[in-house]
């Protein structure tokens, strides 16, 4: 610091040293001293120098800071400083005051020399390069603005040395990621410099998703709202795009097209609008212009084109178009815009056909613009914006020229006068005052006859009501007459577009021309004249269209045959004269501008001379007038005869394209009915196929049904059964139901009896009351309980036994039950439908040896035959629910009679506990009772009782 305070100003009685002194002590500075905090100052010494000296700075230091940059690079400041100080030398945005002391020139030079002195060393820029990508913001900064200051001053060699650079390109894509907006801001602008005219840059940083962080920033920044940022990504945006088909496609694929619609989604309230908005709507207008520009390949405008109606973009342009509010630069580009959107595209075209304005009644778009052009009052940019659209509009769109012809035709003429069409708007300014007006009329009059013969012949019956009490004239006539009353010159000269136009490839229309006697004269007196420069001009083209009227000459007329046009040309005018001033269209310089681009661009009304479709027709035409002009009349002759010829050729030709054309029809037709018929065969024999297939199937099963009826009468035979199929089953249920009623009744006298033996228990009960009156009574009771328990055991052992049989014999029935169950389900179904099958199948065998003709009514009968077969099937189904409801009420009169069964046993149960309970009473009571054990020894026992009571006695 002090080594600077003496350099920069310290008090000191000596003469103060110079600038360039202090500068090269501060390079001395920076070379050796080995302190870095030393370097440091001396570098920032020289920034805050460098724009005062910036020559002096950039002659001595350069060196030494690009040295800095190579060995300091571990200290962000001095880095900085040295960026800084370079973007100062290089850069040529001074302020005003200096601006003021330099003239530009030396200024632009200066910095060009000094980017040309850095970059000398490719290593200078990669090495740049490298310190863009420090995320320290002292150092990106400055390096991204000191690149963009070289690709200002020396962009294609800087430009060049970027992309053979490593990843050069995709380092500085970066920075449009930088959370930093003041970095990403100007990174922005360096990819503008690095962007200009070179298609291989445009191409890596298409590739590198640039466009979709520019459409994000757009989108974040506002849209059309947003501020300068939002006007350099749309700069950057065209840079990309433009003259650039590969990108184009790529951003169209990329669904980018349809992220542009939110950008024209302007509010009901349109005024106040600010200038950036203005600014950023322009260039979003023109970025849609870049993607369908007709200088575009056809095919990439085409898709782009259906892309923006499928989105909405073509729909919301229209709706800026008829807003209220608009600025006027902003409508007349809207214009342009929708013109090139619509332009050869039949879909947008027949949509902006349909648009209407927002007035009462409502009025189509296009009446609307045709109003603002012929108003004389309205801009001169904005009429031939209109001119433009409506030229867009008729281009390639046939549809479109009939509805504005059509609408000049005495049939479709609004006789109430209620509304304005296109043609009456077209009449109007063809023959208004305004030349202006005159002149695009006629042109867009021209557009709509542009290679359409019908039209051209069509428009031949316009009728036009000059004044009150005189006869209508023709439209053909009226502009020969305005032609001749020596009108302006852009009149005329619009006029004579419009005849050449209609006249040329249409004899009818040259017949209609040169039946007016006047308008030959006129034309050779026009071009006879030797006139001014202003007049050379409309010579060319009376000349243009004198030739038309020889060219396409049918000859329909006596006097004013090619051959006497000819002669007349050679007398009046002479026929280098003629072609010297047919010449005379070429050579202007207004139809060279004319010829570059179909937009209509002029800088002045008074330039506003040709068209660009005329200028094609010219190209086209002149060679074929010029040969013309020199043909004998035996050329004539032989042209005639060849072209005779050449009809008649056609015509041949023509008739057999049509008769080929008609028998392509017939055949196709016939390759139809035949895929039809082999189609409709094809299925009726795999119907047959099917059918017969079926027919087997039946066949199949009732043989084997047939075998199985066998064996199961067999099986029934051996049990003595006569068992039989569909109408003896129901014999079998109701002897099911005789033997269920027989077994009902055995259970009630079971039941009775049981009753009865309950009636003995009792009795039992109430004799053992009454026993020890006497012995000999005792005795007495104790014989006959004897008799009478061993009664009840052999009863007992009886309802055993039987309950026993009678449980088998429900099981019996039961497996029985089953077993019809299961023959009811598989047979009655395909035996009742046996013998209907088999009466069937023959007949069908019968059929199908028939020829195939006869096939529709053989599948027939077979349906038919399906369908009663259907019915059979129905009807055995009913049967098998009816016997398996039956066999319902047999399986739940089963499970009663099984419950009675178990309430049986309950009771039999009951019954021997309270035998054995009376037992043990009568042991108790000292009755000898014998157990079902001791039954054999029962008789045993009873003697040696005997014999104890006679040893007794």
């Amino acid at each position: 610091m002090n080594f600077l305070r003496g350099v920069m100003g310290g008090p000191s009685a000596g003469p103060q040293p110079s600038g360039a002194d202090t500068i090269q002590k501060l390079c001395d500075r920076v070379a050796s001293s080995t302190l870095l905090d030393d370097r440091r100052d001396a570098v920032r010494a020289l920034k805050s120098l460098s724009k005062k000296y910036r020559l002096e700075v950039g002659i001595q230091a350069m060196e030494h800071l690009i040295h800095v940059l190579q060995t300091d690079r571990s200290d962000s400041e001095i880095i900085g400083y040295a960026l800084d100080t370079l973007y100062n030398v290089i850069s040529n945005d001074l302020e005003e005051e200096e601006q003021e002391e330099n003239s530009a020139k030396p200024v632009d030079d200066l910095g060009s020399q000094f980017t040309e002195i850095f970059i000398k060393q490719q290593e200078n820029v990669t090495l740049l390069l490298t310190l863009v990508e420090e995320f320290d913001f002292h150092v990106r900064w400055p390096g991204v603005k000191l690149l963009t200051s070289l690709l200002k001053q020396q962009g294609p060699q800087v430009q060049q040395i970027i992309l053979v650079s490593p990843m050069g390109v995709s380092r500085l894509m970066d920075l449009l990621a930088d959370s930093r907006e003041v970095i990403r801001n100007d990174g922005v602008l360096l990819l503008q410099q690095l962007t200009k005219s070179n298609a291989a840059i445009q191409k890596i940083v298409a590739f590198e998703n640039a466009f979709e962080r520019l459409l994000d920033i757009i989108t974040e920044e506002g849209n059309s709202d947003g501020g300068i940022v939002v006007e350099d990504c749309l700069l950057l945006l065209q840079n990309l795009l433009k003259n650039n088909n590969s990108n184009q496609n790529f951003f169209k694929e990329g669904s980018y097209i349809q992220r542009m619609k939110p950008w024209f989604e302007v509010g009901d309230d349109n005024c106040g609008w600010s200038a950036q908005k203005v600014t950023n709507l322009h260039l979003m207008l023109q970025l849609v212009r870049v993607l369908v520009s007709p200088t575009n390949p056809p095919g990439a405008t085409s898709s782009c084109q259906k892309a923006m109606f499928h989105c909405g973009l073509l729909q919301q342009l229209c709706t800026i178009l008829m807003a209220t509010g608009v600025p006027a630069d902003i409508l007349t580009e809207t214009i342009n815009t929708v013109s090139e959107v619509i332009r050869g595209c039949q879909t947008n075209q027949d949509y902006f056909a349909s648009v209407n304005a927002p007035s009462n009644p409502p009025r189509p778009a296009i009446v609307v613009l045709l109003m603002s052009m012929v108003n004389e009052r309205q801009p001169f940019v904005l009429r031939c914006a209109v001119l433009y659209c409506f030229q867009c509009f008729l281009y390639k769109n046939q549809k479109g020229q009939g509805e504005i012809v059509s609408t000049l035709l005495p049939s479709t003429i609004d006789a109430t006068g209620n509304s304005v069409s296109a043609g009456q708007l077209l009449c109007g300014g063809l023959f208004s005052t305004d030349s202006l007006s005159n002149w695009c009329a006629a042109v867009a009059l021209a557009h709509a006859l542009q290679e359409n013969a019908t039209l051209k012949e069509q428009l031949l019956r316009v009728q036009l009501a000059t004044s009150i009490g005189n006869p209508p004239v023709s439209l053909l006539q009226q502009c020969t007459n305005i032609l001749s009353q020596g009108s302006k010159v852009q009149t005329r000269v619009g006029l004579l577009m419009l005849l050449c136009t209609w006249l040329s490839n249409c004899s009818i229309a040259v017949t209609h021309f040169l039946h007016n006697p006047a308008n030959v004269p006129f034309l050779t007196g026009q071009i006879a004249e030797n006139l001014g420069e202003e007049e050379q001009l409309v010579q060319g083209l009376c000349a243009l269209l004198l030739g038309i009227s020889i060219y396409y000459n049918d000859n329909s007329l006596e006097n004013y045959r090619k051959e006497k046009l000819k002669q007349l040309i050679e007398k009046r005018i002479g026929r280098e004269n003629f072609i010297e001033k047919l010449g005379f269209i070429n050579k202007h310089e207004l139809y060279s501008r004319a010829a570059q681009k179909p937009q209509p661009s002029f800088s002045s009304p008074d330039h506003m001379m040709f068209d660009h479709e005329f200028t094609k027709l010219v190209k086209e035409l002149e060679g074929v007038i010029s040969k013309a002009i020199y043909k004998s009349s035996e050329e004539d002759k032989k042209e005639e005869e060849v072209k005779k010829t050449l009809e008649q050729h056609d015509n041949i030709v023509t008739h057999y394209k049509k008769v080929i054309r008609e028998q392509d029809q017939e055949l196709e037709e016939l390759k139809q009915r035949i895929n039809t018929l082999t189609s409709q065969n094809e299925q009726l024999q795999a119907t047959v196929t099917q059918q017969v297939s079926q027919i087997q199937q039946h066949k199949d099963q009732y043989n084997l049904l047939k075998v199985q009826l066998g064996k199961d009468t067999q099986h029934h035979n051996s049990h003595g059964d006569t068992f039989q199929m569909n109408g003896v089953q129901t014999e079998e249920v109701s002897k099911l139901k005789e033997e269920l009623e027989e077994w009902k009744n055995k259970h009630e006298l079971l039941q009775g009896q049981l009753k009865e033996k309950d009636s003995v228990i009792e009795k039992l009960n109430s004799s053992q009351l009454e026993m020890g009156t006497t012995e000999q009574s005792s005795q007495t009771s104790k014989f006959g309980g004897l008799e009478h328990s061993n009664e009840l055991q052999k009863e007992l052992e009886m309802l055993r036994s039987q309950i026993q049989l009678q449980s088998a014999e429900i099981s019996k029935l039961q497996m029985e039950n089953q077993k019809l169950q299961m023959m009811n389900t598989t047979a009655d179904p395909m035996l009742g439908d046996s013998g209907a099958t088999a009466a069937t199948s023959s007949e069908l065998e019968g059929q199908l040896e028939q020829e195939i003709k006869e096939l529709k009514s053989t599948v027939k009968a077979l349906s038919e035959e399906k369908e009663s077969l259907k019915h059979h099937l129905d009807s055995s189904s009913s049967t098998v629910a009816i016997l398996q409801d039956e066999k319902s009420k047999l399986q739940r009169e089963v499970a009663e009679s099984k419950k009675e069964q178990d309430d049986l046993l309950v009771l039999l149960a009951d019954q021997d506990q309270k035998i054995s309970a009376l037992k043990i009473k009568l042991k108790d009571l000292g009755v000898p009772v014998e157990d079902e054990d001791d039954t054999e020894s029962g008789d045993q026992g009873d003697e040696d009782e005997d014999g104890d009571e006679e040893e007794q006695d």
